[in-house]
């Protein structure tokens, strides 16, 4: 029997074992050197439904991304202050595989695993892709696992 309890606690006991994304060479380069520590992800639809458990949130999808893009326009003081309030959360994930295109299954010299390190909502560094002054979703790397 699946009671309305029993499906939000298994909703959340599930968690996925890694995050996978797609990086051109010049990304995946540096990210395999250890130049490159994070990757970003534009905030909107796809990604907020990716990243963010917002089911119990009272919020659409699009309100999230306007809140987000907005955040000091509605009186927040900086953006987590947006997922405190309206009970948002990050999906967590053990680690992120990264790749060079979309490789074959047993290709490894085109894929890289690392160390997940969390996701934040904040600006980039434009070495890294990022454009000026804008928020992204920010996927932190840490060691290469084997």
């Amino acid at each position: 029997m699946n009671t309305p309890q029993n499906h939000q606690l298994h909703k959340h006991s599930v968690m996925p074992s890694c995050l996978r994304l797609s990086l051109k060479t010049k990304w995946f380069e540096m990210t395999k050197a250890g130049i490159k520590p994070e990757d970003y992800r534009e905030v909107n639809v796809y990604w907020v439904k990716r990243f963010l458990y917002h089911k119990e949130s009272k919020l659409t999808v699009e309100e999230i991304i306007r809140f987000i893009k907005n955040y000091k326009y509605y009186g927040y003081v900086d953006v987590s202050a947006i997922f405190t309030y309206h009970d948002l959360s990050f999906k967590e994930f053990k680690q992120n595989v990264m790749t060079l295109g979309y490789p074959k299954a047993d290709d490894n010299e085109r894929t890289l695993k690392l160390e997940h390190k969390g996701i934040e909502v904040r600006t980039g560094n434009p070495e890294w892709g990022a454009e000026p002054n804008k928020l992204y979703f920010v996927i932190m790397h840490g060691a290469i696992l084997a």
